[in-house]
């Protein structure tokens, strides 16, 4: 076993691979699929939703920062349910009080822009291979719920209100990703802001994809319904989940 390797098996959190963002896409797709599912075709609303998946966040976390060591499904278990929540709260803020997805996009734009800043005067890094403290995994589950919850309401802003619609917000959103991981590759850019970037820019792009996937073909949708969609990308991150698990297992 390598010292990389030995790194692996010891961090909290999921090192930062392909394999990573592809999970993190799925995940995030799946939160806008389940979060559409609960408030909308359940009819519980966006505030009861919130409600109840901030709740379920708020244990997975204790479990999350309780956890002697990384634990795959643990792990992402958390992210979707930050994805989860980041759906019905955006959708509360934007729809039910009015903001609007600009405005609410602004919103937690700045809110993400101080958590990051606090992280920063606080651990004097906010690179996710350097937690090694509950202060600094706190704040980066604050990070991530805020991204998420960010990222939906950029999603809903691309699909809704720019004219682009959901293929047209996703290719756009897709091509900043891609741009994103080009920069990564020139030598004096500042990686963990790349991080950060693409971890924001993911999250629209789930959200655009998990809309063209439910929304009616009248809509410019697929029309699979959330349902199905859900069903389908929750096979999908649990496949790849048990994969990075056994990979896990072999280098142990």
């Amino acid at each position: 076993m390598t010292a990389t390797d030995a790194g692996v098996l010891h961090s909290k959190v999921a090192t930062v691979t392909l394999a990573f963002w592809v999970m993190k896409i799925a995940a995030t797709t799946l939160g806008e699929t389940a979060g559409d599912l609960l408030s909308m075709t359940l009819g519980l609303g966006y505030l009861a939703s919130s409600g109840f998946l901030l709740a379920v966040f708020a244990g997975l976390l204790a479990g999350q920062l309780s956890a002697p060591r990384f634990h795959p499904v643990l792990f992402w278990s958390v992210v979707l349910a930050t994805s989860t929540a980041g759906t019905t709260l955006s959708d509360l803020l934007d729809r039910t009080l009015g903001l609007g997805y600009a405005t609410g996009a602004t919103v937690l734009a700045a809110c993400l822009a101080l958590v990051l800043l606090a992280w920063r005067l606080t651990g004097k890094s906010i690179s996710v291979s350097a937690i090694t403290s509950p202060r600094a995994e706190a704040f980066y589950w604050t990070a991530v719920l805020l991204s998420n919850t960010l990222g939906t309401a950029l999603g809903d802003f691309l699909a809704d209100d720019s004219g682009l619609g959901f293929t047209g917000g996703a290719l756009l959103i897709g091509g900043l990703i891609a741009l994103t991981a080009l920069a990564s590759r020139i030598a004096g850019i500042n990686r963990v802001v790349l991080f950060w970037i693409a971890f924001v820019l993911t999250r629209p792009f789930g959200a655009t994809f998990g809309d063209l996937l439910t929304k009616p073909l009248e809509r410019g949708g697929l029309g699979i319904g959330t349902v199905g969609a859900s069903l389908v990308l929750f096979t999908l991150l649990a496949t790849l989940v048990a994969v990075s698990m056994r990979r896990r297992r072999a280098i142990a």
